[in-house]
C-alpha cells in the first residue's frame, strides 16, 4: 500500500514503554522524513512536552506502567498549548466499544493495533499530520485575518474621526465665511456712510476757502496757503469719491445684462474725451465679445484702466493704448484661476506704452491705497486698480498685469464667456 500523503519535516512524539516498539515505529516512519522524538513512559512524554510542544502528532501506547496512555492524554490536554495535537493510541488488544470510546473521550483521534501494519501506520500518520498542518495554517490565517480586521477597524474609526473633524472644520469655515461676509457688508456700509458724511464738511471747506480767497486781498504767502487748502480738500474729495465707489460694488443677478464690451469702452472714452485730446492719446480697440456684465461697473473698470494709462504716460511721447480680445486656452487659463466649472473665458488685454513698473509689484498695485509713486509725482488715491479687481471678481473673472519699467504695461482681464 502506497503512502497517499507524505509530510516530511513534521515532528512526531512516540510514547511506548518498550524500546523495541519505539525503534520499530521510528524505522517505519523515518523514510517519510519525519522528525521522531521518543519517550519510554507517560512521565517522560510529559517532561518532553514541557519544553517542546511543536509536535504534529503523538503516537502513544495505551498500556504503560505508572501512567497509562489514557491518563497521560488527559494530563496533556489540560495544557492549552497542547490541546490541538492529535493523539493516536497504540494497543495490542481489541477492546470492547466502551473501552475504545474512553480513548476518544480522552481526546484520541484514532487507534493503531499491534502488530503494527507499516503501510497502515504510515497512511494514518500522513493523514493526521496533514490535518494538523492544515489546522495550524487555518489558525495562523485566522490570526492574520483578525489582525487585518483590527487594523481595518482602527482605520475605519480613524476615518470616522477624520470625517467628524472635517465636518466640524467645514461647519466652522461656513460659520466664519458667514461672519466674514457680514463683517464685509457692515464695513462697506460703514465706508459708504462715513464717506458720505464727510462730503458735506469738505464741501464747506472748499467753498469758504474759495470765497475768502476771492473776496480778500492777501499777500502771496497767504494765497499760497489757501491754495494748498483748496488743493488738499479736492484731493480728499477724490479719495472719498473713490471710497464711495469701492463700497458701492455689491451686485445681484438682476444687475447683469448682455452687452457688447465695445459699447462700454466707447462710453468710457467719451467720459475721458478732454483728457485724451489734451494729452494726444491714441486708443485703438479691436472687435470685442458680447458678454453678460453689470454695465456700469464694467464701464468703470475700463475708465479706470484708460485713466491710469493717461496718468502714467511717458513725457514727450504720445500715449498709445491697444485693446484686444481672444478666447483663452484651458492650459493658459489654469495659470490664472483654478476652479472654472468648465466655463470658457475671454482674455481682454489693455496694453499701453507708458512708463511701466517693476513686475515684482504686480500684486501690490491691486491693493487699496497702494501707490508705487508719490502724490507729487502722479496724482491719485491708490484706489482705482483695487476697484477694478473688485469689479472683475464680482463677474467671476480675474485681472492681472505684466510690465517692464520704460516699456509700458499690459493689463490682462479674464471674463467668463456667456453661454
Amino acid at each position: 500500500m502506497q503512502n497517499p500523503i507524505q509530510k516530511s519535516g513534521a515532528k512526531i512524539l512516540v510514547v511506548d514503554d518498550r524500546t523495541d516498539n519505539l525503534t520499530s515505529i521510528e524505522a517505519i516512519l523515518e523514510k517519510d522524513g519525519y522528525t521522531i522524538v521518543k519517550a519510554n513512559s507517560g512521565r517522560s512524554a510529559l517532561k518532553v512536552l514541557l519544553s517542546d510542544h511543536d509536535f504534529s502528532l503523538i503516537l502513544m501506547d495505551v498500556r504503560m506502567p505508572d501512567l497509562s496512555g489514557y491518563e497521560t492524554a488527559t494530563i496533556i490536554y489540560e495544557r492549552e498549548k497542547l490541546k490541538s495535537i492529535p493523539i493516536i493510541f497504540i494497543t495490542a488488544h481489541s477492546y470492547d466499544e466502551d473501552f475504545i470510546f474512553k480513548g476518544y473521550r480522552m481526546g484520541g483521534v484514532d487507534y493503531i493495533y499491534k502488530p503494527i501494519n507499516p503501510e497502515l501506520l504510515r497512511a494514518k500518520v500522513a493523514v493526521f499530520v496533514e490535518l494538523y498542518t492544515k489546522n495550524q495554517q487555518l489558525q495562523l490565517q485566522e490570526k492574520k485575518l483578525l489582525a487585518a480586521n483590527d487594523y481595518l477597524q482602527k482605520e475605519i474609526e480613524e476615518k470616522k474621526a477624520s470625517e467628524e473633524r472635517i465636518k466640524l472644520l467645514n461647519e466652522q469655515l461656513i460659520s466664519n465665511n458667514e461672519s466674514l461676509k457680514q463683517m464685509n457688508e457692515e464695513l462697506d456700509q460703514f465706508a459708504y456712510m462715513a464717506s458720505h458724511d464727510l462730503q458735506e464738511p469738505l464741501r464747506k471747506i472748499q467753498v469758504f476757502s474759495d470765497k475768502i480767497l476771492r473776496n480778500n486781498n492777501f499777500d502771496p504767502d497767504s494765497e499760497k496757503y489757501f491754495g494748498k487748502i483748496i488743493s488738499s480738500s479736492k484731493r480728499m474729495q477724490n479719495l472719498i469719491n473713490n471710497l464711495l465707489d469701492f463700497s458701492r460694488h455689491t451686485v445681484s443677478s438682476n444687475d447683469f445684462k448682455l452687452i457688447p464690451l465695445k459699447e462700454l469702452i466707447r462710453n468710457a472714452l467719451a467720459e475721458l474725451e478732454v483728457e485724451i485730446e489734451k494729452n494726444n492719446a491714441k486708443i485703438f480697440c479691436e472687435e470685442l465679445p458680447v458678454v453678460s456684465v453689470v454695465p456700469g461697473l464694467m464701464q468703470q473698470l475700463f475708465y479706470n484702466l484708460f485713466s491710469n494709462a493717461i496718468k502714467f504716460r511717458k513725457t514727450g511721447e504720445d500715449l498709445v493704448v491697444n485693446v484686444k480680445s481672444e478666447k483663452m486656452d484651458p492650459g493658459e487659463l489654469s495659470n490664472f484661476i483654478k476652479h472654472t466649472a468648465n466655463r470658457n473665458f475671454y482674455k481682454i488685454t489693455v496694453e499701453d506704452n507708458g512708463i511701466g513698473f517693476d513686475n515684482k509689484y504686480t500684486e501690490d498695485i491691486f491693493r487699496v491705497f497702494k501707490r508705487l509713486h508719490s502724490y507729487h509725482e502722479f496724482e491719485g488715491t491708490g484706489v482705482g486698480l483695487s476697484i477694478c479687481k473688485k469689479i472683475i471678481e464680482k463677474h467671476g473673472g480675474f485681472i492681472t498685469a505684466k510690465s517692464k519699467i520704460g516699456t509700458g504695461s499690459e493689463f490682462i482681464i479674464g471674463l467668463p464667456e456667456t453661454n
